[in-house]
């Protein structure tokens, strides 16, 4: 079972074959490929040139060549000219025109969420790995910020569906995402284009290509995007949301033999950003402490004025760097061999104002750092017999380091002492007030609640090792029928250290044990209590009457400040009992048949299951699990019950149980599929059936993130993709995915048992469709006209807020984009273009307000926007 095109011997083959699925191609998961029996490459090329219709897409989805139409995957495959046409420049844009796939750009220019069929994480927290793997020319890329540049130069980009850990290792639990970019050419050419459009838009892309030598090619590309922010921070007359990137890339393919290639890569892009807008859904009481103390803050009806109120101009800089070398072999006898180095540095900064409004409450600095080597080979067969194999071994090493901070703003003390319920005008005129007392009563200096410079600083690192074998193995009993079985074995092991200094007084001290401190030294009939040691002493009856008393807030008047006290002591790991280790191991595994049962209609029917790799909570809300810990009431130390943390004296004051780390998610699915082509017509359709159990939940609770396994969530549905072809020039597709969601078993959540419910944010069905007519002159000139169509259903965007509680806030997304080209036979193509033409406004998601109970924010769409762009190919 041979396929169409193998090794880099046949680049030439590639090569036709590639631009035969460029032109044919205008949408993403519409690519209908005909099977291509021939071996020959004269003969192939000469049939490629015959067929004017071809729609034959060559796609490595299997990590081997093949043509979409043989590939038993739901894969949807965006072309490079559909990138150029419809002005895709990033991966945050790549879900218009695939449906599956949804991205979020959230709190930073670097936090962004990749989801296919409604799964995916890993935007906030760099201890948290994603779901969706994304690869770009075979690398991995770890971390999301590290895959948001530009798409200079790209080929084509496969968006698989469902897990592929068999072959793309222990970050596929979701789905993968592979960036193709186009490699040297042995002819010189290339093409540079620019941008131009409102919010005063400027960009600038080019790339040259050619030969160094006989057997040696070179390419250099670089892109340059510049853009006003669509936002205005209103009390600061700055503009926010706005585009600041570059990206430089050089490439080098050397071919000593027909049989042998080197593909040496090195890249550099930079993000300098300020993002990003925050908009008011929902006003709480709190907005009156801001508003006492001079701040501003938006409401529900602004929230698409794109309005923000902040007191600083936030920064965002992100730097992604490094290189590859991919060696390809390939032997007479049938065998080639893939050899895939690299090494990324990935450098994220940002300063935010996270209260989000004009008063100086506070604010949150973070600095990371991500290093990560990654080592794959393959061996890969391409026998005249039945059977065929690909094996291969990946190693992953990374080193993550961070450094963060909260700081407390001017106006932090006054805010939060109105929140109390101090006079606001006691508090503005410096009059003694509720914290001078709590200050004076605790031995505090004056003046140190909130008023520290830090309220938290942060250090954090992370080693993660991983190594995994895997491989597949096809049978072929008969023409067009193939039995595949496949295996990944990964182990994977991480280490990590976290330590925190909370400089605020107040957080130092547990209300439930100061009570009982104070109620015992006013007995002269009890001990003085200053110790868990010295508590567990007393008789029971005492215990028990102290703590009642302590926990009543009629009794114990400081139990209502317990909501001041946002970021207690920290308990650093590793220690005694924590040893800042996880090692797991896990063998995934695929079963697969499909059967070509005519030249026109192949048919699939698979069961895979998947894994990723537990996860690290690396934030200030990491805390040691239940199975260490379990506090007291009201997070007494004194009353905890015994703990192996308790037990080492470790404990530290208001420590609670939480999360210090996420275990595994493992993934199965079930599929079947129909792939057919026919002449001028041709359609994808795949049903599934997906669960992940202890899927890695990491939701933001108003002051800090909570990591959480689920217990259990599934979704069933059905991905349709098609394309007419009408008439020579016109082209229709429509690709569609219905999502049937459900948490099977989630008891531990947030919110509560959510055991049962549907999950909230997955869009019950979304929609991809597109026109595109070209018309051709006799000098060859052509003008090509598309118009595509992007649809989400109307959905809650999430199951409530542990704030703010259930709500009604919801998202349906209807985006229209556009374009037309005139395209030159002397290689010089003028168009315009619009995304968003006509301006849909839709909510991105929601959140609880940092410590503004009552209130939340949001995300709010980007506006419409448009340009002409002018390009030159040569």
């Amino acid at each position: 079972m041979r396929s169409p095109v193998s090794g880099t011997a046949g680049s030439y083959r590639f090569a036709l074959l590639a631009g035969a699925g460029a032109l044919a191609l205008t949408a993403p998961g519409v690519a209908m490929a005909q099977q291509v029996d021939s071996n020959d490459a004269d003969e192939l090329a000469l049939e490629l040139e015959d067929r004017n219709s071809s729609n034959v897409i060559i796609v490595t989805a299997s990590k081997r060549e093949q043509t979409l139409q043989e590939t038993p995957i739901s894969v949807s495959v965006t072309s490079g000219e559909t990138l150029e046409q419809a002005q895709i420049r990033d991966v945050l844009d790549l879900q218009t025109v695939t449906p599956s796939l949804r991205v979020s750009q959230l709190q930073t220019s670097s936090a962004s969420t990749f989801i296919i069929r409604g799964f995916g994480n890993g935007d906030n927290n760099f201890g948290i790995e994603p779901s969706v793997g994304v690869f770009i020319d075979g690398v991995f890329r770890s971390r999301s910020a590290a895959a948001l540049g530009d798409l200079p130069n790209v080929q084509r980009i496969e968006v698989l569906n469902g897990p592929q850990s068999t072959l793309f290792g222990k970050n596929a639990s979701a789905g993968v995402i592979s960036v193709v970019t186009r490699e040297p050419q042995f002819e010189f050419g290339g093409a540079v284009e620019a941008v131009y459009g409102n919010f005063n838009t400027v960009v600038l892309k080019g790339d040259i290509t050619g030969p160094i030598s006989e057997n040696i090619a070179f390419s250099l590309d670089g892109s340059y995007q510049r853009r006003d922010g669509y936002a205005d921070i209103v009390n600061l007359n700055e503009e926010i949301n706005d585009r600041d990137r570059w990206s430089a890339r050089g490439q080098l393919l050397i071919e000593p033999t027909p049989d042998f290639s080197i593909r040496a890569i090195v890249d550099y892009s930079r993000i300098d950003e300020v993002c990003c807008q925050v908009g008011t859904l929902a006003v709480g009481p709190t907005a009156a402490g801001i508003a006492a103390v001079g701040g501003q803050i938006g409401g529900p009806d602004t929230f698409f004025d794109y309005d923000s109120f902040l007191n600083f101009v936030p920064t965002n800089e992100v730097d992604n760097y490094g290189g590859s070398i991919q060696m390809d072999y390939e032997t007479d006898s049938g065998l080639s061999f893939t050899s895939i180095t690299a090494y990324r540095e990935l450098e994220n900064f940002f300063l935010s104002d996270i209260d989000f409004t004009s008063a100086d409450i506070a604010t949150e600095t973070r600095e990371q750092k991500v290093e990560t080597f990654t080592q794959e080979f393959r061996v890969a067969s391409d026998f005249d017999g039945p059977i065929n194999f690909l094996l291969g071994a990946f190693y992953f090493d990374e080193t993550i380091t961070q450094d963060s901070a909260i700081q407390n703003g001017s106006q932090i003390r006054n805010f939060f002492e109105i929140l109390a319920g101090a006079d606001p005008v006691a508090v503005l005129t410096g009059q003694p007030t509720l914290f001078n007392g709590l200050e004076q009563s605790f031995g505090f200096p004056q003046e140190t609640i909130f008023n520290t410079p830090l309220l938290t600083s942060e250090t954090f690192a992370m080693e993660n090792e991983a190594w995994s074998v895997f491989g597949t193995i096809d049978f072929e009993p008969v023409d067009g029928l193939v039995f595949t079985i496949g295996g990944n074995y990964t182990d994977d092991s991480k280490t990590f250290a976290l330590s925190q200094t909370s400089f605020d007084p107040l957080a130092q001290v547990n209300f439930v044990d100061a009570f009982i401190t104070g109620a015992t030294a006013a007995d002269p009939n009890l001990p003085t209590v200053t110790s868990r040691d010295q508590f567990q002493a007393l008789p029971a009856a005492v215990q028990q009457g102290l703590l009642a008393a302590a926990t009543n807030p009629a009794i114990n008047q400081l139990l209502p400040l317990a909501g001041f006290q946002f970021q207690p002591p920290f308990l650093a790991i590793p220690n005694a009992v924590e040893d800042g280790r996880t090692d797991d191991d896990e063998f995934t595994y695929l079963l697969r048949a499909s059967y070509q049962i005519s030249p026109e209609i192949n048919l699939y029917a698979s069961y895979a299951t998947g894994f990723k790799a537990s996860s690290v909570n690396l934030s200030r809300d990491s805390r040691p699990i239940n199975s260490d810990f379990v506090a007291g009431p009201g997070g007494s130390t004194f009353a905890a019950p015994s703990s192996p943390i308790i037990n080492a004296g470790l404990a530290v004051p208001n420590l609670v149980s939480g999360s210090r780390f996420a275990g595994p998610e493992e993934t199965e699915v079930y599929e079947i599929g129909m792939k057919a082509q026919w002449e001028g017509f041709g359609f994808n359709l795949a049903l599934f059936d997906q669960t992940i159990e202890g899927f890695q939940s990491f939701a933001f609770t108003g002051t800090g993130f909570a990591l959480r396994n689920a217990g259990e969530q599934s979704v069933k549905g059905f991905e349709f993709d098609a394309t007419i072809n009408p008439t020579d020039g016109l082209v229709f597709t429509f690709a569609m995915t219905h999502l049937d969601p459900l948490f099977d078993s989630f008891p531990g959540s947030v919110l509560g048992d959510l055991t049962g419910v549907r999950p909230a944010g997955i869009p019950s069905f979304a929609i991809a469709t597109s026109a595109t007519y070209t018309h051709e002159w006799d000098s060859g000139t052509r003008l090509i006209s598309r118009i595509d169509y992007n649809h989400e259903s109307n959905e809650p965007i999430n199951n409530g807020l542990p704030t703010f509680g259930p709500n009604n806030f919801r998202r349906e997304v209807n985006l229209v984009n556009t374009s037309v080209t005139l395209a030159l036979n002397s290689g010089l193509e003028i168009g315009a273009f619009a995304r968003n033409l006509f301006d849909d406004q839709y909510i991105l998601t929601v959140f609880d307000a940092v410590a503004q109970a009552g209130t939340v924010s949001g995300y709010p769409s980007q506006p419409r926007t448009y340009g002409g762009v002018v390009r030159f190919k040569f």
